[in-house]
């Protein structure tokens, strides 16, 4: 991975849609793009850890998430395997507890030429 891709932090607004989280993104030609196994309630906690209260992020949230460790990042979140073309990453030990593990769909190539070793996320509310 070039040392430019490597240090990218990324963007996405995550909301509740048909009883799961999902975001847009245009620049990529996703739209309504769910979070599947596990990773909806690894989300949940994560909000839960940051104090933005869930009745307001399903409105929509800002996920900030990179392959490498930025300033204030909330949790890290750690592969494990492959599986059907996506990825398994589970918690960190100091992010939640217990620790849980997610799927991301091959969807995660469109931000990333590999499944990263690890990534980094920090959820922040929207400005009103």
């Amino acid at each position: 991975m070039s040392q430019s891709r490597r240090n990218s932090i990324f963007v996405i607004q995550p909301y509740w849609y048909a009883d799961t989280w999902v975001f847009d993104d245009a620049s990529v030609g996703l739209e309504k793009e769910p979070f599947v196994a596990g990773v909806p309630e690894m989300i949940d906690a994560l909000l839960d850890r940051s104090g933005i209260p869930i009745a307001d992020a399903r409105r929509g949230f800002r996920l900030l998430f990179s392959p490498a460790p930025f300033p204030d990042h909330s949790a890290s979140f750690v592969r494990t395997r492959e599986e059907l073309g996506g990825t398994w990453y589970r918690t960190d030990v100091e992010s939640v507890t217990p620790p849980m593990e997610g799927w991301l769909c091959p969807a995660l190539f469109k931000y990333f030429p590999e499944a990263p070793p690890a990534i980094y996320v920090k959820p922040e509310p929207l400005r009103r």
